[in-house]
């Protein structure tokens, strides 16, 4: 069985293309092309179901149409429309960190070098040009900077991304007094 934390959301199936089970696919991660896995995740009634790539083509910067093995025909394809897809966290190590979307560092441990633990990283917010992480302190949401200036390091076998983020940027001292 696949858990959660083994992998990482990269898109969505939209809707099918044409008759032959195509599916439109709108990715924030094109990983699946950049590193040799044969295979995407789909989370399907709340479980994760791996299927392999029979091809894709890329139609943008963000959407490809994929024909998956086994999905045949529209009818089987329909089924996949508004579907999450998902890549294995072990098949995108073979990337170097700075080729990985931000999308890849939820469920990562936060460090900042002078406050220590921050929290975990629940989502990545890109519709605003500066991306920022999601990240959980507490119950409180935090919202860090995604920016390679701020990252001393990226331990992805641990999960831990270390920050040195600017001074007041964070303001902990004062919510903690609160």
């Amino acid at each position: 069985m696949i858990k959660r934390e083994e992998v990482y959301k990269i898109g969505i199936f939209n809707k099918p293309h044409g008759i032959h089970g195509e599916l439109q696919f709108t990715f924030s991660d094109d990983i699946f092309d950049r590193v040799e896995a044969e295979y995407i995740i789909c989370l399907l009634d709340g479980i994760l179901v791996p299927f392999f790539i029979e091809e894709y083509r890329f139609r943008s910067d963000t959407t490809a149409l994929m024909k998956l093995e086994g999905i045949d025909t529209a009818e089987r394809a329909r089924m996949f429309t508004n579907v999450e897809v998902y890549f294995p966290i072990k098949h995108a190590e073979q990337v170097a960190p700075d080729e990985l979307t931000w999308n890849y560092f939820v469920g990562f441990r936060m460090e900042e070098i002078h406050y220590g633990h921050l929290g975990e990283v629940t989502d990545v917010d890109d519709s605003t040009l500066n991306t920022l992480f999601i990240v959980d302190r507490q119950g409180e949401e935090l919202l860090i900077p995604a920016q390679e200036d701020f990252i001393v390091d990226i331990d992805q076998q641990h999960k831990v991304i270390t920050v040195d983020l600017p001074q007041g940027l964070l303001n902990l001292d004062e919510a903690e007094e609160e």
